[in-house]
């Protein structure tokens, strides 16, 4: 666990992260431990590593609420609790916590010629969460996109492993090019990357922001 500013941050691998003051608050949970009771849920997108049923089921409340953009309706559909569906650029407030959900794509991974794995016009969304005054950005997964240039926070949450998402060089780039505090690397050791990628990006962003590389609880 790592605290920042009163909040409680704990990483749960690969992207998932629980964030914990006056709520609880939950970000794409996949093959977690830990005995987590969400006010919140967000999901970035239908992935199975981002949205798990496993995970959800584990993790949500009969009075939780579950936040996600559209495109999740249909996987999400059986959930009785209360759900708020955003686009990327809305905001929604949950539990007295506001959520913006900032766009996520892919700019240069490629599942095929032609085609990125997260193409911009589906809709898929990362967060920037405000809880009890404090503001973090999850990426989802993400290239080093023109909008993480606006992103204002105190900390960031970037994924690091290339492949579906932007690569240890692309997130310092990214780490050095926005307004955010605190920089910590996700989305590795699980499915792609590994810790030296972690690594690799501490060593690049330097001394232009403060890094915290968080041990999986």
């Amino acid at each position: 666990m790592w605290t920042y500013e009163g909040v409680r941050v704990h990483w749960l691998g690969h992207d998932g992260f629980v964030l914990s003051g006056s709520k609880t608050v939950i970000l794409d949970p996949f093959k977690a431990k830990g005995d987590y009771r969400a006010d919140v849920l967000l999901i970035t997108h239908e992935h199975f590593d981002h949205l798990s049923d496993e995970d959800i089921r584990k993790f949500v409340t009969a009075a939780a609420t579950i936040v996600a953009p559209k495109m999740c309706e249909e996987p999400l559909k059986a959930y009785k609790q209360e759900k708020l569906f955003v686009n990327p650029g809305s905001t929604v407030v949950a539990k007295g916590v506001k959520i913006e959900a900032i766009p996520a794509y892919n700019l240069n991974k490629f599942r095929e010629p032609g085609k990125v794995f997260h193409p911009k016009e589906d809709g898929r969304v990362g967060y920037i969460v405000t809880i009890d005054g404090v503001r973090f950005y999850h990426a989802g997964d993400s290239d080093a996109t023109p909008e993480l240039k606006s992103v204002d926070v105190d900390v960031a949450f970037l994924p690091v492993s290339g492949t579906y998402v932007m690569t240890a060089e692309e997130a310092a780039g990214a780490a050095k090019g926005m307004k955010a505090k605190v920089v910590v690397p996700m989305h590795f050791q699980s499915i792609v990357g590994t810790k030296a990628d972690a690594e690799r990006f501490k060593q690049l962003v330097g001394a232009s922001k403060a890094v915290e590389i968080l041990e999986q609880e």
